[in-house]
């Protein structure tokens, strides 16, 4: 062949190759919705075209192109004709490369191995599970968001749904995102990692219970620390402590456990000190003996287990808490009441709140009273509510009309029907109870912000100490409150001495020299 021919040659197969590039990006122009303005269609051809281009100068043929050659474009030394390297910084145009191996992936161009079909079948399902059972508009548009971006980002690693894994999802959950998802015309915003690992156990839990998706994909938690194990049952079976208490230890003991170290045999006073004293300064006072508690609680454990000495018991630091030093927090039956009637009664929160502040404000109970309070502990024929509190013996109370009503309204209007034991329970999907006892107390700042009531202590323990005041001084005696209150000790009923002025008058003496100034 004459080096004309070649020339020619070469010609044909150069307007070859621009007319199957012109055709793809043609196609994929064609693909974009048509509100798009003119210059928006000129940068995503540019970037499609520098793509083609660059794969074109590398000799890669189009149906290897997978994330990796899309991370390799992106990073390359740019000296391809009538493109820059200033382009490749900016990540807009990047996403419109990305959106473009994308459109060529779901048109056939670019070959995957996918083993699920119709995946978008299954996302719109899943949109649709989401509504059907009660998940709220923003929740179904965050979950409905990261499966997609989960499917996205399967695709761009190649990575089959058989393969996915505890691993793979936490791969997932912490990867730098550039996938080539958009919302209301904006990239993705970067959601925390447990966002989306949220999201994403969520939807592949809903493809297991259609049968896409083998139940033998692993998705299990990881595991815990098994000093933690044994601490949970140590406390369950030789110390008789609650479900909260224990949430409470092991959530304060993660702070400072892995300080301590490995081997208990090896720990020594000095380490023991330092972690009450070396603490932050923001921590309360209440934080700080809550350490010592529990640090002393791990080390018997420990003791008793043979796997420390017993006197590093007497090494951690006292904490002092002085008894019937402050005056407790309280309001008056006026403002009780306002708080009462602040809850909107024609609203699913409103009704669900309204029963719980009143559990908390006729009868005294604590927070984990409400969050443990079953359906079964309710007996509506002889109107006795039956409350676990914080030892093993549970007590009755009294049910009283006003209660009674809220409660029964909230469980026939409120409640969801689902099978859980639990009184009280999230007002949206999923209809579970509450995590901790913590979320009664959040729920009461709630009310108290909805309301617009201010100067009135947060939490839910400041009616306990109302109710206890407003006995005392309706003439109550102290070991009245105390029955009422659960008190096992006189002495913890005692602080509501200083509050009942009445006796107080009555037992004061004269102030020393005639009247005080």
């Amino acid at each position: 062949m004459t080096a004309t021919e070649h020339s020619h040659s070469d010609c044909h197969q150069a307007k070859a190759g621009s007319a199957a590039k012109d055709a793809l990006v043609s196609a994929f122009l064609e693909h974009l919705p048509r509100t798009r303005s003119l210059s928006t269609f000129r940068q995503y051809s540019s970037a499609a075209r520098h793509f083609l281009v660059w794969l074109e100068g590398r000799r890669i043929p189009l149906t290897s192109v997978d994330d990796a050659i899309v991370g390799r474009f992106t990073c390359h030394s740019c000296r391809c004709p009538r493109y820059s390297a200033e382009q490749l910084s900016n990540p807009e145009y990047v996403s419109r490369v990305r959106r473009f191996v994308r459109f060529l992936e779901d048109r056939g161009d670019i070959s995957i191995a996918d083993d699920i079909e119709h995946i978008g079948t299954h996302l719109a399902a899943f949109a649709h599970h989401l509504s059907a059972v009660g998940y709220s508009l923003v929740s179904q548009r965050g979950y409905r968001s990261e499966a997609e971006h989960f499917v996205c980002w399967l695709r761009l690693s190649r990575i089959r749904w058989r393969e996915v894994d505890a691993i793979v999802v936490d791969r997932f959950a912490s990867h730098d995102c550039h996938c080539a998802i958009r919302r209301k015309g904006k990239l993705t915003e970067g959601t925390g990692p447990a966002h989306r690992r949220r999201g994403v156990r969520r939807f592949i839990g809903f493809l297991q219970e259609c049968g896409v998706v083998p139940r033998t994909t692993m998705l299990c938690e990881p595991t815990e620390d098994p000093r933690f194990t044994a601490f949970r049952s140590w406390l369950r079976r030789r110390r008789g402590a609650t479900d909260e208490t224990i949430r409470r230890y092991l959530h304060e003991a993660s702070r400072w456990l892995p300080a301590l170290g490995l081997d208990s045999s090896a720990y020594d006073a000095a380490t023991i000190r330092d972690v009450v004293l070396n603490q932050d300064a923001e921590r309360s006072r209440g934080s700080v003996r809550m350490t010592t508690t529990v640090l002393r609680s791990y080390l018997r454990f420990l003791a008793a287990r043979g796997e420390c000495r017993p006197e590093l018991v007497y090494a951690v630091p006292a904490a002092p808490r002085r008894r019937l030093a402050t005056l407790p927090h309280y309001a008056s039956p006026a403002m009780i009441q306002r708080i009462v009637d602040s809850c909107d009664a024609t609203t699913p929160v409103g009704i669900r709140d309204r029963a719980i502040v009143l559990l908390l404000a006729r009868l005294g109970l604590r927070a984990g009273d409400v969050w443990r309070l079953r359906l079964v502990d309710i007996d509506w024929s002889k109107a006795l509510l039956r409350v676990h509190g914080k030892s093993r013996r549970p007590a009755c109370l009294p049910l009283p009309q006003d209660v009674g009503d809220a409660v029964l309204a909230y469980l026939e209007r409120v409640r969801p029907k689902v099978k859980e034991q639990r009184a009280f329970l999230r007002v949206q999907a999923p209809f579970r109870p509450f995590a901790s006892s913590t979320e009664i107390a959040g729920i009461v700042a709630r009310v108290l912000a909805r309301g617009g009531i201010h100067g009135v202590p947060t939490g839910a323990h400041v009616f306990r100490h109302s109710l206890a005041t407003s006995m005392l001084r309706g003439g109550a005696s102290l070991e009245s409150v105390g029955t009422v209150l659960r008190h096992r000790s006189p002495s913890t009923t005692a602080i509501y001495a200083k509050v009942d002025v009445a006796m107080l008058e009555r037992v004061a003496q004269p102030w020393p020299g005639g009247v005080s100034c």
